[in-house]
Protein backbone atom coordinates (compact mmCIF):
# COMPACT_ATOMS: atom_id res chain seq x y z
CA UNK A 1 0.00 0.00 0.00
CA UNK A 2 1.43 3.37 -1.00
CA UNK A 3 0.41 6.63 0.68
CA UNK A 4 1.46 9.54 -1.54
CA UNK A 5 1.25 13.05 -0.15
CA UNK A 6 2.15 16.67 -0.67
CA UNK A 7 1.67 19.43 1.87
CA UNK A 8 2.72 23.05 2.22
CA UNK A 9 1.25 23.85 5.62
CA UNK A 10 0.96 20.43 7.25
CA UNK A 11 -2.69 19.42 6.91
CA UNK A 12 -2.30 16.97 4.02
CA UNK A 13 0.81 15.48 5.67
CA UNK A 14 -1.20 14.91 8.85
CA UNK A 15 -3.96 13.30 6.76
CA UNK A 16 -1.43 10.92 5.19
CA UNK A 17 0.07 10.00 8.56
CA UNK A 18 -3.38 9.41 10.07
CA UNK A 19 -4.33 7.16 7.15
CA UNK A 20 -1.08 5.20 7.57
CA UNK A 21 -1.75 4.91 11.32
CA UNK A 22 -5.24 3.58 10.61
CA UNK A 23 -3.81 1.01 8.22
CA UNK A 24 -1.20 -0.08 10.79
CA UNK A 25 -3.89 -0.43 13.47
CA UNK A 26 -5.90 -2.77 11.23
CA UNK A 27 -2.80 -4.81 10.41
CA UNK A 28 -2.10 -5.17 14.13
CA UNK A 29 -5.74 -5.93 14.98
CA UNK A 30 -5.85 -8.67 12.34
CA UNK A 31 -2.44 -9.92 13.47
CA UNK A 32 -1.34 -9.68 9.86
CA UNK A 33 2.28 -8.90 10.74
CA UNK A 34 4.21 -8.28 7.57
CA UNK A 35 1.38 -9.17 5.16
CA UNK A 36 0.91 -5.54 4.17
CA UNK A 37 3.77 -3.22 3.35
CA UNK A 38 2.71 0.37 4.10
CA UNK A 39 4.87 2.93 2.29
CA UNK A 40 4.39 6.65 2.99
CA UNK A 41 6.16 8.92 0.51
CA UNK A 42 6.22 12.56 -0.47
CA UNK A 43 4.86 13.12 -3.96
CA UNK A 44 8.19 14.33 -5.34
CA UNK A 45 9.90 11.15 -4.04
CA UNK A 46 7.30 8.76 -5.48
CA UNK A 47 7.78 7.21 -8.88
CA UNK A 48 6.08 4.74 -11.20
CA UNK A 49 7.83 1.76 -9.59
CA UNK A 50 6.29 2.67 -6.21
CA UNK A 51 2.82 2.62 -7.76
CA UNK A 52 3.42 -0.61 -9.65
CA UNK A 53 4.56 -2.34 -6.44
CA UNK A 54 1.53 -1.13 -4.45
CA UNK A 55 -1.65 -3.18 -4.15
CA UNK A 56 -3.55 0.01 -3.31
CA UNK A 57 -2.94 3.76 -3.11
CA UNK A 58 -3.96 6.64 -0.87
CA UNK A 59 -3.46 10.16 -2.19
CA UNK A 60 -3.36 13.17 0.18
CA UNK A 61 -2.93 16.71 -1.10
CA UNK A 62 -4.02 20.29 -0.60
CA UNK A 63 -6.18 22.27 -2.92
CA UNK A 64 -4.33 25.39 -4.07
CA UNK A 65 -6.09 28.12 -6.04
CA UNK A 66 -9.11 25.88 -6.65
CA UNK A 67 -7.00 23.04 -8.09
CA UNK A 68 -4.80 20.17 -7.00
CA UNK A 69 -1.49 21.41 -5.60
CA UNK A 70 1.24 21.77 -8.22
CA UNK A 71 3.59 19.26 -6.60
CA UNK A 72 0.88 16.60 -6.48
CA UNK A 73 -0.16 17.35 -10.06
CA UNK A 74 3.50 17.04 -11.10
CA UNK A 75 3.62 13.60 -9.46
CA UNK A 76 0.63 12.49 -11.52
CA UNK A 77 2.08 14.06 -14.69
CA UNK A 78 5.44 12.36 -14.15
CA UNK A 79 3.98 8.92 -13.46
CA UNK A 80 0.85 8.86 -15.59
CA UNK A 81 1.95 7.30 -18.86
CA UNK A 82 4.49 4.92 -17.35
CA UNK A 83 1.78 3.16 -15.35
CA UNK A 84 -1.15 3.60 -17.73
CA UNK A 85 -2.99 0.26 -18.17
CA UNK A 86 -0.77 -1.32 -15.52
CA UNK A 87 -2.76 -0.36 -12.39
CA UNK A 88 -6.22 -1.33 -13.64
CA UNK A 89 -8.63 -2.30 -10.88
CA UNK A 90 -6.38 -1.44 -7.95
CA UNK A 91 -8.09 0.35 -5.06
CA UNK A 92 -7.44 3.94 -4.11
CA UNK A 93 -8.73 6.61 -1.77
CA UNK A 94 -8.32 10.36 -1.75
CA UNK A 95 -7.98 12.97 0.98
CA UNK A 96 -7.89 16.72 0.24
CA UNK A 97 -7.18 19.63 2.58
CA UNK A 98 -8.88 22.83 1.49
CA UNK A 99 -9.58 26.34 2.65
CA UNK A 100 -13.29 26.35 1.87
CA UNK A 101 -14.14 23.95 -0.96
CA UNK A 102 -11.77 21.25 -2.24
CA UNK A 103 -14.20 19.81 -4.75
CA UNK A 104 -12.23 20.85 -7.83
CA UNK A 105 -9.01 19.24 -6.56
CA UNK A 106 -10.99 16.11 -5.73
CA UNK A 107 -12.61 16.06 -9.16
CA UNK A 108 -9.26 16.63 -10.87
CA UNK A 109 -7.62 13.74 -8.99
CA UNK A 110 -10.59 11.44 -9.45
CA UNK A 111 -10.40 12.01 -13.22
CA UNK A 112 -6.71 11.09 -13.22
CA UNK A 113 -7.46 7.94 -11.22
CA UNK A 114 -10.30 7.09 -13.59
CA UNK A 115 -7.79 7.26 -16.43
CA UNK A 116 -5.60 4.82 -14.53
CA UNK A 117 -8.74 2.67 -14.07
CA UNK A 118 -8.32 2.63 -10.29
CA UNK A 119 -11.26 1.76 -8.07
CA UNK A 120 -12.37 4.33 -5.46
CA UNK A 121 -12.98 2.47 -2.18
CA UNK A 122 -14.42 5.29 -0.05
CA UNK A 123 -15.88 8.75 -0.63
CA UNK A 124 -13.18 11.38 -1.01
CA UNK A 125 -12.55 13.09 2.31
CA UNK A 126 -12.16 16.87 2.19
CA UNK A 127 -10.86 18.53 5.36
CA UNK A 128 -11.90 22.17 5.50
CA UNK A 129 -9.23 24.36 7.05
CA UNK A 130 -11.42 27.48 6.73
CA UNK A 131 -8.40 29.59 5.76
CA UNK A 132 -9.46 32.67 3.79
CA UNK A 133 -6.83 35.37 4.26
CA UNK A 134 -3.25 35.22 2.99
CA UNK A 135 -1.99 34.87 6.55
CA UNK A 136 -4.42 32.04 7.37
CA UNK A 137 -3.71 30.25 4.10
CA UNK A 138 0.07 30.33 4.60
CA UNK A 139 -0.03 29.46 8.32
CA UNK A 140 0.81 25.96 9.57
CA UNK A 141 -2.35 23.85 9.94
CA UNK A 142 -3.48 21.41 12.57
CA UNK A 143 -5.86 18.71 11.46
CA UNK A 144 -8.94 18.48 13.69
CA UNK A 145 -9.80 15.23 15.43
CA UNK A 146 -12.87 14.45 13.28
CA UNK A 147 -10.76 14.78 10.12
CA UNK A 148 -7.93 12.76 11.66
CA UNK A 149 -10.37 9.97 12.54
CA UNK A 150 -11.89 10.03 9.05
CA UNK A 151 -8.42 9.63 7.53
CA UNK A 152 -7.58 6.80 9.93
CA UNK A 153 -10.80 5.07 8.89
CA UNK A 154 -9.90 5.41 5.21
CA UNK A 155 -6.43 3.98 5.84
CA UNK A 156 -7.89 1.15 7.91
CA UNK A 157 -10.47 0.41 5.24
CA UNK A 158 -7.75 0.16 2.61
CA UNK A 159 -5.67 -2.15 4.80
CA UNK A 160 -8.64 -4.41 5.54
CA UNK A 161 -9.47 -4.57 1.84
CA UNK A 162 -5.92 -5.51 0.91
CA UNK A 163 -5.54 -8.13 3.61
Amino acid sequence: MCVVWHSRTGAARQMAMAAADGAREVVAELQAGDQLNIIVKKAHETGPSDLLQADGMLFCAPENLAALSGAMKEFFDRCYYEVLDRLNGRPYALMISAGSDGSNAARQTERICTGWRLKLIAPTHIAMMRAQTAEEILAPKTLGEPDREACKTIGGTMAALLL
